[in-house]
């Protein structure tokens, strides 16, 4: 029997295609903590040229770039909403990419929601779940 989320995994070469026709990505959960994962992430996605918009809690600036309380009060288009949050906190930052039309909804590893996966697919969103864009661009890319 076909596991849910295998639904959502797409091909290598549809991945390679969001990663080179993207250029805004909302990370959400950014950590301005050098040593946590969605920095290390957010880091190097930025030094391939994509342009990071932390979303997170008021604070300070990350990487350089203004952090926003969600997704709704980014002021740019979003190409990819990458979600560093744990899986409860998922189907109301979906809920949110809709509205701003986002095109990607990447769960980072561990990030699993099916419910919120099945809305933004219905939505017209690719999905990618259970995956870090870090090594899927490294794989792809080298």
């Amino acid at each position: 029997m076909e596991k849910k989320r295998d639904r959502y995994d797409i091909s290598s070469i549809e991945m390679k295609e969001i990663l080179i026709n993207s250029k805004n990505i909302a990370v959400v959960g950014l950590s301005p903590k050098l040593e946590r994962p969605s920095y290390i992430v957010a880091s190097f996605l930025q030094l391939k040229g994509y342009r990071i918009i932390p979303v997170r809690p008021p604070g300070p600036d990350i990487l350089g770039e203004k952090a926003y309380p969600n997704i709704l009060e980014v002021p740019c288009d979003i190409d990819i909403v990458d979600i560093f949050r744990k899986p409860e906190a998922v189907l109301g930052i979906v809920y949110e990419a809709i509205e701003k039309k986002a095109k990607v909804i990447w769960m980072q590893e561990g990030v699993i929601n099916e419910q919120a996966a099945e809305i933004a697919h219905k939505e017209g969103l690719k999905v990618i779940m259970d995956r870090c864009i870090k090594k899927e661009h490294q794989k792809i890319f080298g």
